[in-house]
């Protein structure tokens, strides 16, 4: 049961629910500190190395370690999710506090900023599965659509506006004044989550199968390390069989084609930010922020207009969209002017944004709240593990051909997805949103 449904508030506003708001601004903080971090790495590579090559390494190091993100969701079903997310922020903390450390002492490298980064990213890989299965434990049903609009704005669209301001401030405070802030926010965020308070059967107890046997402790008998890794191994294959056959399989396909086309804007996108057309200075670290921008607020207004977008049929409103986006990139790029580029740029981004809430509302309509946490690992690694590939794959092509063609080519992303859901029969006629539920797409659980 839902809290706000639980507490008989179920009809006022989602802003009454203060575990919400705590969930919510512990978010927009964690965000707020994550965008720092990026902008500020990501461009101390390049102006370290002017190498777009390096930039794609970084971004690579950056995002590898979510292609662990399946064997994150076992882990969100089955501990405390406020005890998580305190631990995660505290030790995020800690951590990006070594860069301003070294900045001090004369010892900041490039060796140790992709030494460093992927511990930071692995300790950040449990925070997805973490937002989708909270969620469903602190709203009603009806109110699900709206918070992962609000949760998509803190963390889909508003950290790219603070990845875009982080730019704009770096020439005038600094990388170590950013690494400070960074971890300043990590504490802020732990102590706005530690303040959830999360129903204890979702949140405190630990799920086990009827087979097991129970001692009297209320541990299970025999437990251990190879009981342990037996019951985790079978909660993945659990959750990849509810998946198995559907045509979510089809959907993570095209999500994986469009984020490998990410992960190649996302490495040479300082490059490109450098130079524009024929060689004309386009304002560096400033207008990598604007770029940035640019990307976070499409995605924010996405997010915003998403909600209203649940009651059309969802296939064809993705084909729609993604052709629609490819044509706005491919004029960004082939603009004259930087400001027709920014605009461009950002509106080719609003359809994602509306995606990201459609997305996450479906699947918490349509799976089970027990295995909703691996099924949004499994998903996100199937979706996203072709970002990191992508980044390494942009730095090698902006560094042959260019910055700019590079970009261009990056388009690919948007237009498979809008072709594959325009030709492929069983993509179009995925249903509306607002209407779906597990019988139409051949879901198969056991709900216990």
């Amino acid at each position: 049961m839902s809290r706000d449904t639980a507490s008989g508030d179920r009809h006022s506003s989602i802003w009454h629910n203060p575990d919400f708001r705590r969930f919510l601004s512990g978010e927009f903080v964690t965000n707020l500190g994550d965008s720092l971090y990026s902008v500020a790495t990501l461009w101390l590579v390049f102006e370290l190395t002017e190498s777009s090559l390096l930039v794609g390494v970084a971004n690579f190091l950056l995002l590898s370690p979510w292609l662990l993100q399946f064997a994150a969701g076992p882990v969100v079903d089955r501990v405390s999710v406020r005890r998580l997310l305190v631990g995660l922020q505290l030790g995020q903390g800690v951590v990006v506090l070594v860069f301003p450390l070294a900045a001090f002492t004369g010892e900041l490298s490039i060796g140790l900023l992709f030494g460093v980064v992927p511990v930071l990213s692995l300790m950040a890989l449990l925070l997805t599965p973490v937002q989708t299965a909270t969620l469903p434990q602190i709203l009603s049903d009806d109110r699900l659509a709206k918070g992962n609009s609000l949760l998509a704005t803190a963390t889909l669209g508003l950290d790219t506006v603070f990845e875009a301001v982080g730019g704009l401030l770096i020439p005038t405070l600094g990388i170590t004044a950013l690494f400070l802030a960074d971890a300043a926010t990590f504490g802020v965020a732990a102590l706005l989550f530690a303040g959830v308070v999360i129903p204890e059967t979702a949140d405190e107890t630990v799920d086990v199968d009827a087979s097991d046997d129970i001692d009297e402790t209320g541990g299970v008998d025999g437990g251990g390390f190879g009981d342990a890794f037996r019951a985790y191994a079978d909660d993945l294959r659990d959750g990849a069989s509810v998946l198995r056959g559907t045509v979510f399989v089809e959907m993570m396909f095209t999500s994986a084609v469009f984020h490998l086309a990410l992960g190649v804007m996302l490495a040479v996108l300082p490059a490109y930010a450098g130079t524009f057309g024929g060689g004309e200075a386009f304002g560096g670290a400033q207008t990598y922020g604007l770029l940035l921008g640019a990307f976070g607020v499409g995605r924010i207004i996405g997010s915003a207009v998403g909600p209203s977008l649940d009651g059309f049929r969802y296939g064809p409103l993705r084909a729609t969209t993604c052709l629609t986006s490819t044509v706005l990139w491919v004029g960004s790029v082939a603009a004259g002017s930087r400001l027709l580029t920014v605009v461009l740029f950002g509106l080719a981004w609003v359809p994602a944004g509306a995606n990201g809430v459609l997305v996450s509302t479906l699947n918490q309509r349509v799976f089970p709240q027990s295995v909703l946490g691996r099924i949004a690992g499994i998903k996100g690694t199937a979706s996203t593990a072709t970002l990191p590939v992508g980044s390494l794959l942009g730095g090698v092509v902006g560094q042959v051909v260019g910055a700019t063609t590079a970009m261009g080519v990056a388009v690919f992303g948007f237009a498979f997805t809008g072709a594959a859901f325009l030709l492929r029969p069983r993509l179009r006629r995925i249903p509306a949103v607002g209407d779906a539920d597990a019988s139409q797409f051949a879901i198969g659980f056991d709900e216990q």
